[in-house]
């Protein structure tokens, strides 16, 4: 009994160390940086910059790895000083509770093993977690609001339009503050109940893309089997969030989804991280077609930034995608979509923004577009929809 004892004992004390080792291995492995920071631009665009108000990004995973993100890290994407430094204004922070093995751009199935069970053990996290996505989903949820309350006062969570009427007003005297709205990648987080929505809801959650790499309650994956519209339990959960003022997000829905959901919300949508199929051929990526009908129902769409979207010249692709949209719906319909922090390499981190301003100054976009791509656009349209 004593050496079973001493043999459990020395279990957990392994497994305890590993949960203080193994995460941060995974999450550079998962999420590099091309070329690491202090980056330089042209006097003309840094000035550009730093005069612009409001930044915002509208997508970011960093909540999966268990950062403490009131903390500067040398590796992943995003954290609150970052933040400050980078002068962003407000990250959409999204809630990843599932995630296939061999996760691929064209056919995943709901029943592959699942990568996020496996972090979560590594990761320590509670026993709890490590079988309910929608645990999962308060559980980051409640992270999101640890970080805030500990940020000496300069993290404002936004839940409301009065919340980032406030951002935007003391943003005006003090830079420092900066804020964040918080997502659902995926609505298998709910588990098939509508109840669940009010939740997410309730935790704080004010947008959810009912899609992510393969089909659910919901309806179909652009990555999954079916290739299926919105089933009826799909609708419930559409006109629910509109009844909430829940954004929809409709980053990896089918296209049958993507034409429902446009006609069977009655407010815009967006697009949080996606690229333009004219410059990358992906089913990942929308058509013409497909921004054409997000801009007529008044939706916007954040360009991300890895290669399998936008090319391996992830800068000159940024631009074409964003340039795309521009010349076919609008400069109002453009924004920025990282997908930082989510299993993806990028060319820079959040503080290397001005590097985007350079590239549209060199494409000959005027100040007034790259203010409205930088942020501008992410503030009127949630100003409209929250």
């Amino acid at each position: 009994m004593k050496k079973l004892l001493i043999i459990l004992i020395s279990l957990l004390l392994v497994y305890w160390v590993g949960t203080m080792i193994v995460p941060s291995i995974i999450e550079k492995g998962d999420n590099p940086v091309k070329n690491l920071p202090p980056y330089e631009v042209s006097e003309e665009a840094l000035s550009l910059f730093n005069s612009l108000e409001f930044v915002a990004d509208l997508h970011c995973d960093a909540l999966l790895w268990g950062r403490d993100l009131t903390k500067k890290s040398d590796y992943g994407h995003v954290d609150f000083p970052r933040m400050q430094e980078g002068n962003v204004a407000l990250q959409v922070f999204t809630i990843v509770s599932k995630s296939p093995k061999g996760q691929n751009m064209y056919e995943n199935s709901a029943e592959a093993l699942d990568n996020i069970t496996l972090l979560n053990i590594a990761q320590g996290r509670p026993i709890s977690n490590w079988f309910s996505l929608m645990n999962r989903t308060i559980y980051q949820s409640g992270k999101l609001h640890d970080f805030a309350n500990d940020f000496n006062e300069q993290f404002i969570f936004i839940k409301s339009k009065e919340d980032l009427s406030k951002l935007i007003q003391v943003r005006k005297t003090d830079r420092n503050v900066i804020g964040g709205l918080l997502g659902i990648e995926g609505a298998h987080a709910l588990e098939g109940k509508l109840e669940n929505l009010d939740k997410a809801y309730e935790a704080g959650v004010r947008l959810i893309g009912p899609m992510h790499f393969f089909d659910n309650e919901l309806g179909g994956s652009a990555h999954g089997m079916s290739g299926d519209g919105l089933t009826d339990f799909g609708k419930q959960v559409i006109k629910r969030m509109n009844d909430l003022n829940m954004i929809i997000d409709l980053a990896h829905v089918s296209p049958k989804m993507y034409d429902d959901i446009l006609e069977y919300s009655e407010k815009p949508v967006l697009v949080s991280h996606t690229g333009i199929r004219a410059v990358v051929n992906s089913p990942r990526n929308l058509s013409d077609e497909q921004i054409k009908k997000l801009a007529a129902k008044g939706g916007i769409i954040g360009i991300a930034f890895f290669d399998m979207v936008v090319g391996d010249d992830e800068i000159k692709g940024i631009v074409a995608s964003m340039k795309r949209v521009k010349n076919l719906v609008g400069i109002e319909h453009v924004a920025l979509g990282s997908d930082y922090d989510g299993s993806v390499a990028v060319p820079f981190d959040i503080t290397g923004f001005p590097i985007i301003v350079e590239a549209l100054l060199q494409e000959g976009f005027t100040d007034e577009e790259i203010r409205a791509i930088m942020g501008e656009n992410v503030k009127r349209f949630l100003m409209e929809i929250l």
